[in-house]
């Protein structure tokens, strides 16, 4: 085959799935492409491996692998020399993904392939898929904040409570009733936060791998509503701060109660504390996806709102606005646990200027039930 193009070459010996038949481009493909005849000369070198190699297509195609693509590895060893896919062991039939450096430090994950005409054949087709590493090194950012940010979020309570228990132990009969209450009742307050931090940790972990389980039952979410507000105002809220509006009949709702309570706890909470005047929270029958009943339940309040170029970040891990505290955790659990129950939630700007929660729950009835 004459090298100087990349398409034609990219397909060819790979069956009729891959021919050009299927209208497959090489340049249509998400990941850099590398492919090498049985010479070790590159036949196929595609777009997004020429941005993400920084290699042009023209200092690629015809020149030997080890030459258009010089990788190294971690230690410093040249990797085509290392690996010989064209003089190694007859069985091998490819390298896993790793961490390799082009020169100047470039970083790529590469994988190959060695293709065959038969087993322990000689190589007549080396495929190098390549892709780069920012998305790897975006989790990884996020996983070491994440540690950082439970390790600083636990250090506080702990601390407290280390602190109350070890003075209690040693120095028991020097505090009066009154003092040993007040300390053995903030030992519990930071035992309860740890608690918290450790339940939003687990409910993280299920929602990024698709295990938040959501066990539906019906749930009134007006009464639910009036028990969160409720809660507030026994904890020194005034009553004539929160606004509830019911727009009723409202359709049978199936969800989880403890989930539904952790969305409205969180929002409610969010709204009191950087929130200011007004908390006013409406439930309304309103289409959910593919126009099925649902409910929508809104929470607004007349505080500063959000920037609007913060708006897109609400949701997000870590986020917590203009104002610290908290562990901006919150918010990401809850849109987990909406799309756990099939629903949706956004924010915007509301008419006082606050910021404005609407989550909306498809009726999710049981199968059994319908």
């Amino acid at each position: 085959m004459a090298v100087g193009t990349s398409r034609p070459a990219a397909v060819q010996g790979s069956g009729p799935a891959a021919s050009g038949e299927s209208g497959i481009d090489p340049d249509d493909l998400p990941d850099g492409l590398v492919v090498a005849d049985e010479t070790g000369r590159v036949i196929c070198f595609n777009a997004a491996a020429v941005r993400i190699t920084a290699v042009p297509l023209s200092d690629a195609l015809g020149r030997p692998l080890d030459l258009a693509l010089p990788l190294e590895d971690l230690k410093g060893r040249r990797w085509w020399t290392l690996t010989d896919p064209y003089g190694g062991l007859a069985t091998r039939v490819g390298q896993p993904e790793r961490n390799l450096l082009l020169p100047g430090g470039r970083e790529v994950l590469v994988s190959a392939r060695y293709v065959r005409a038969y087993p322990t054949g000689p190589v007549s087709r080396l495929v190098i898929c390549i892709r780069g590493t920012e998305a790897r090194r975006r989790t990884e950012r996020s996983h070491a904040e994440l540690i950082a940010t439970v390790a600083h979020e636990l250090r506080s309570p702990l601390t407290s409570v280390k602190g109350f228990t070890a003075t209690l132990l040693a120095k028991w009969e020097r505090f009066t009733d009154d003092q040993k209450k007040l300390m053995l009742e903030t030992v519990d307050a930071d035992a309860n936060r740890v608690t918290r931090l450790i339940a939003e940790l687990l409910d993280i972990s299920r929602i990024d791998s698709g295990r938040l389980e959501v066990r539906r039952q019906p749930v009134d979410i007006a009464t639910a509503v009036g028990r969160h507000i409720q809660s507030h105002t026994a904890s020194g809220q005034s009553p004539d701060r929160f606004l509830v509006r019911i727009r009723r009949p409202l359709p049978d709702l199936w969800a989880d109660p403890d989930k539904i309570d952790q969305i409205l706890s969180n929002l409610l909470e969010n709204a009191v504390r950087h929130g200011e005047g007004t908390v006013t929270i409406e439930v309304a029958p309103a289409p959910a996806k593919n126009d099925e009943k649902g409910t929508a339940v809104t929470v607004c309040d007349e505080g500063p709102g959000i920037p609007e170029e913060s708006m897109g970040r609400v949701f997000t891990r870590f986020w917590r606005g203009s104002k610290r505290g908290g562990t901006g955790l919150g918010l990401y659990i809850v849109k987990g646990i909406v799309e756990a129950h099939g629903g949706t939630i956004t924010v915007d700007r509301g008419p006082g200027g606050g910021a404005r929660f609407r989550f909306i729950l498809p009726v999710g009835a049981p199968a059994y039930l319908t």
